[in-house]
């Protein structure tokens, strides 16, 4: 309970001159082709998709949040191993100002 009160109060008062990001990672999003496109929703009817489609591997999601601007910084990688991550964090640290 102290660690989540810690962390919320770092998003709703932030120390002066402080940024907080919040970091995730999503691994194995599948990358989906479908055999057909799907048809979109008209009026009264929910779009529909086919059961059926090819597989092109997995991707992995990281993504920052700026919880001040709701800038978000993101980065598709082909793989999850803690070098795809350091490189998410440098890209962070690249394009968020000193």
């Amino acid at each position: 309970m102290e660690k989540v009160i810690d962390i919320v109060g770092l998003y709703l008062d932030p120390p002066e001159r402080a940024l907080v990001l919040c970091v995730d990672e999503k691994s194995q999003i599948q990358a989906l082709d479908r055999s057909v496109p799907i048809v979109p929703m008209l009026s009264g009817t929910p779009a529909r998709a086919t059961h059926d489609h090819k597989r092109n591997g997995t991707l992995s999601l990281f993504a920052a949040l700026d919880s001040a601007s709701g800038k978000v910084i993101g980065s598709l990688r082909a793989r999850h191993r803690a070098i795809e991550f350091k490189k998410f964090l440098i890209k962070i640290d690249k394009e968020v100002p000193r």
